[in-house]
């Protein structure tokens, strides 16, 4: 399994980012993926989902309303379009696929690929 998150970076307040996941190693087409981020000092938390078909996404609260999921099952890969980004954005940006779980959803591979670092300034 290789999970290869990149398109992070440093920007201010209000901006955008496109964050992409190129996924090898199982079978990508059939499985939901998610995005998930992890703060410093801070768990892991869940972002935003989508289904196998992209019938069904799940943006989780905090960042609802500005990120939009999407996926290219004949790339392998997962994207995440962040808009009006905030301060407390700021993290380490991971994909994996993953079932839900209750009001969340939580990561199917025990792999976790190296993440993309997203920092947003004030």
């Amino acid at each position: 399994v290789t999970l290869v998150e990149s398109g992070g970076g440093l920007v201010q307040a209000g901006q955008s980012l496109n964050l992409s996941c190129v996924a090898t190693g199982f079978p990508f087409s059939n499985s939901a993926m998610a995005w998930f981020r992890q703060a410093p000092g801070k768990e892991r938390e869940f972002v935003a989902a989508i289904s196998r078909g992209s019938f069904i996404t799940h943006i989780a609260d905090p960042v609802e309303g500005r990120c939009t999921i999407s996926r290219d099952n004949s790339k392998g890969t997962v994207y995440l379009q962040m808009v009006n980004l905030k301060p407390e954005d700021t993290a380490v940006y991971y994909c994996n696929s993953a079932v839900r779980s209750g009001t969340t959803w939580r990561a199917t591979q025990e792999y976790w690929g190296q993440g993309t670092q997203v920092t947003v300034s004030s």
